[in-house]
């Protein structure tokens, strides 16, 4: 009797932590296990080894040392038991190799091979993604898939995808497509065909053996273009696309996907669209494909951060499967979709919007350089930009309006005055947990609210009305006229956004200006030769001759001396305008603007240098020399050139250009206090050289 408390101590305590152990279906060791593993007998170890190659089988993680624990294990003794059926469905390994290898190799075929330099095919089982991190060129070779909204199916050319960084990872999906009546022997052999002109034998048999009826074959390539050649050109810009990690999965699907450019990323890091978002999607494209009341006017608005963008960019592509275009109009001027920031513009888009903004730069169908990338300390001059462009939309597909994340105070009245202009059909107002209060935008909060520059039409029964001229006779409040212009009603759709980032107020800024830079770099891309061509250093590129008496200047963000204009212009970033006032007969110059006009804007480009002796700008642009013709107007605002492009050209010797320790921030226009020129530290700012030949660099 002396000995059974010792025997209640040590009995029980191993058979229970047996008991839960074979209960437990995936096996994550805890810090106890692992000072009790070399404790244990060798028929525990025997056991717990042959569990941890279950778990592995299974799919689960080794935590910490537990991987290493159970290899060491298995090192030690080469040679163990085989699985008993009842605890593994799969066959044993061979006891002469190592039983871990074996173990591996009768794991399932992963869903990813290699097909050649630079190519992997992928077989996705029906309602199965794969999220993935990089840019590659998608071919559906067999079936249906959809990419953001989307849809590829097979025999439709390939399309180029970038899941950035920056922004949420895309993910490429299989969907149900519609099949005949056919056996999953005649359908193996109709894949079989449509695979034969891209695939060699092994690749095929490979398919057919894991071939499942509705299952979809993809095929990833490798892609270069010039614009994202030119990007990740500037150090520390290559993170945007692809990020190396540590990995301790190195296998063949790994070095298929290394070779594409891409990297598979978590389910949970790609995009997902809250069910409220998708319930209004699906609507807007059922109305949007009716043609009984016109094409709809979709106005999208909320917060910052909210997923307004994102949500836009997944419309369109849903839109696009069923209609051939969709017209956009962006009203947000400082995260542009598909122009540089500080721009109002309106597209006619026809191809699909597979990346974030600095991968698909645009050439709008009309265009207004505001010159900020915010509008309230002038509201008014925005307004009035936004019914220049608006009068060119044209009314025959419909319209995504895109609008800033500045909703309270006097932007939630502006947002109204938009409202009431623009005359949406349906509003999209988008609300998060994390964003602040916004009132719901219904038809009778709009007409009974006093916009910013508009009156409440609270007073007005007759809301069927419809005033077709409504963008050439909108009035602003005045103190002793009523407003006149009668509104129709719109549908308001709620959405709550569970869009997740990482942005906080304090880093929000600086995460923008990054994007607003990579905008500025995705549009300075075409200056680039098209792939394979090698890159060419903007400072080798030939710019353009423009002289002082053709074209007139204005500095939008700031109050310049006329003697310090020159200073203002060089080495910044400008907006290639035209104006309907003719600038010629001026024997000197340059000629300055009183006001900023309105007016179409054609391009943008780098004022390089000034040649003072000759008189002339130097100007480096993509825009066609065809187009620069009608260009007789510079306009200057607070979008300045990113800072890589002073600093990190390849090619340059000895000291750098326009780069400087010694700046002058009392000429106006070059501090922060005056105006809203980005900048960053006086030690990363440009110089503006003095009026004379600007140097030259080789």
């Amino acid at each position: 009797m002396a000995d059974s408390p010792l025997l209640s101590r040590q009995g029980p305590s191993r058979s229970t932590w047996l008991r839960a152990r074979k209960a437990r279906p995936q096996l994550i060791l805890s810090r106890r296990p692992r000072r009790r593993l070399g404790a244990l007998r060798w028929c525990g170890r025997r056991r717990l080894r042959r569990r941890l190659l279950q778990t592995q089988a299974a799919g689960a993680d080794w935590r910490e040392g537990g991987c290493l624990a159970s290899r060491a294990a298995a090192a030690r003794r080469p040679k163990t038991a085989a699985p008993s059926p009842a605890s593994s469905p799969t066959p044993s390994p061979a006891p002469a190799a190592d039983p871990v290898s074996n173990y591996l190799a009768t794991l399932p075929i992963p869903p990813v091979r290699p097909a050649g330099p630079g190519r992997a095919l992928v077989l996705l089982p029906l309602e199965q993604g794969f999220t993935f991190s990089g840019i590659c060129r998608v071919t559906c070779l067999y079936g249906q898939v959809q990419v953001f909204g989307f849809t590829i199916s097979q025999g439709q050319p390939a399309q180029d995808v970038f899941s950035t960084y920056t922004h949420t990872r895309l993910a490429i999906t299989a969907v149900h497509y519609s099949v005949s009546e056919k056996n999953k022997k005649e359908m193996k052999r109709e894949a079989r065909t449509l695979l034969k002109p891209h695939l060699n034998k092994d690749d095929r048999c490979w398919l057919m053996k894991n071939f499942s009826p509705l299952c979809s074959i993809v095929m990833l390539e490798h892609l270069k273009t010039s614009t994202v050649n030119f990007i990740i050109s500037h150090p520390g810009l290559s993170y945007v696309f692809v990020q190396e990690s540590p990995t301790f999965q190195i296998n063949s699907e790994y070095f298929a996907l290394r070779s594409v450019g891409i990297k598979r990323e978590k389910k949970k890091n790609g995009l997902r669209l809250t069910e409220s978002a998708l319930s209004a999607m699906e609507e807007l494209v059922s109305v949007s494909c009716e043609e009984v009341d016109g094409c709809p006017i979709i106005l999208v608005c909320g917060a910052q951060d909210v997923g307004k963008s994102t949500f836009n960019r997944s419309l369109i592509n849903q839109l696009l499967n069923s209609i051939s275009c969709v017209d956009y109009l962006e009203c947000d001027l400082g995260q542009t979709e598909f122009t540089p920031p500080g721009c109002i513009s309106l597209l006619n888009i026809t191809e699909p919007v597979l990346g974030p903004p600095f991968t698909h730069q645009r050439t709008p169908q009309k265009m207004v350089y505001y010159g900020k990338i915010s509008c309230k300390n002038n509201c008014e001059n925005y307004i009035e930009m936004v019914k220049y462009v608006f009068s060119s939309y044209k009314r025959e597909s419909p319209l995504i309006i895109n609008t800033m994340g500045w909703v309270s105070d006097n932007g939630l009245l502006l947002l109204i005055d938009l409202i009431r202009l623009l005359s949406p059909s349906h509003v999209v107002q988008f609300s998060s947990g994390r964003s602040k209060y916004m009132p719901n935008l219904t038809p009778d909060y709009v007409d009974d609210m006093d916009g910013l520059y508009t009156k409440s039409k609270s007073k007005i029964r007759n809301r069927g009305f419809h005033l077709p001229e409504f963008t050439e006779n909108l009035d602003f409040v005045d103190e002793e006229k009523e407003s006149p212009v009668v509104f129709t009603g719109h549908k308001l759709m709620c959405v709550q956004s569970d869009f997740t980032f990482r942005k906080t107020p304090r880093n929000r800024d600086s995460h923008n200006k990054v994007l607003r830079d990579l905008a500025v770099l995705g549009y300075l891309g075409q200056l680039q030769p098209p792939v394979p061509k090698p890159l060419s250093p903007l400072h080798s590129l030939t710019p353009y001759q423009v002289p002082f008496n053709a074209v007139a200047l204005r500095i939008i963000h700031a109050d310049v001396a006329p003697t310090h204009i020159l200073y203002a212009v060089n080495a910044s970033w400008v907006g290639l305008c035209k104006i309907l006032d003719d600038v010629r007969g001026y024997a000197n110059g340059p000629i300055l603007l009183a006001q900023t006009p309105i007016c179409d804007c054609l391009g943008f480009g780098i004022c390089r240098g000034i040649d003072m002796e000759k008189r002339l700008y130097h100007i480096l642009t993509p825009v066609p020399p065809e187009e620069l013709r009608n260009v007789n107007c510079l306009l200057v605002g607070a979008v300045s050139v990113p800072q890589c492009v002073f600093k990190s050209q390849r090619g340059l010797e000895g000291t750098i250009p326009y780069i400087t320790t010694d700046y002058n921030f009392k000429l106006p226009g070059a501090s922060e206090k005056i105006g809203a020129r980005e900048t960053e530290k006086a030690d990363e700012e440009k110089l503006p050289p003095r009026p004379r030949r600007c140097r030259k660099t080789n």
